[in-house]
């Protein structure tokens, strides 16, 4: 006996298996299983162990150091723009002779990261150390916007020519 079922029967069928894939579809992508690319766990994340011990240097102004751990941290992970930021501040730290990398790492971690207020910060302090004001005055500009606290801190050493010895923003770890 041959039965046939309505247009209606199959259109409403299937608009009910589309929606329960569409649901599972969710559900999976939710829990992470059938996705191409999840996201790293910090904690196995070495670039972030890394990253934490390059800190770690830096705060004891162990530059040389500092730089060899950030570095690393960025062969792992390249868009990591922290690490970028923090291996400009440790060449920076080191003297002119380690300008021109330095200003290469602030720009990055900026790429990277628009919006790291103490990329523009080291960047500005980098360029009022190299004699370029008008680039130096740029990054206050944007540094104003983003963070005043910052910004003052920046129009601070750009009038005195002398950066405290401290380190701003960065110098914590990251969690993992």
């Amino acid at each position: 006996m041959k039965s046939t079922l309505s247009s209606s029967t199959v259109l409403s069928v299937n608009r009910c298996l589309g929606f329960v894939a569409a649901i599972a579809l969710t559900v999976l992508q939710a829990v992470g299983a059938g996705t191409v690319k999840q996201a790293v766990r910090k904690d196995s994340d070495p670039s972030i162990m890394l990253y934490n011990q390059g800190v770690e240097l830096m705060l004891a102004k162990r530059f040389r150091e500092a730089q060899a751990k950030f570095e690393q941290a960025i062969q792992k992970n390249p868009r990591l723009a922290e690490a970028h930021n923090n291996l400009g501040y440790t060449l920076r730290k080191q003297g002119p002779a380690h300008f021109q990398e330095s200003l290469e790492h602030y720009n990055t971690a900026i790429e990277l990261k628009p919006k790291l207020a103490e990329a523009y910060m080291y960047r500005g302090i980098l360029y009022t150390e190299m004699g370029r004001k008008s680039d130096a005055q740029a990054d206050l500009a944007t540094l104003q916007k983003m963070n005043p606290t910052l910004a003052k801190e920046l129009a601070e050493v750009m009038e005195t020519g002398k950066e405290e010895d401290r380190v701003y923003g960065l110098s914590t770890r990251i969690r993992q």
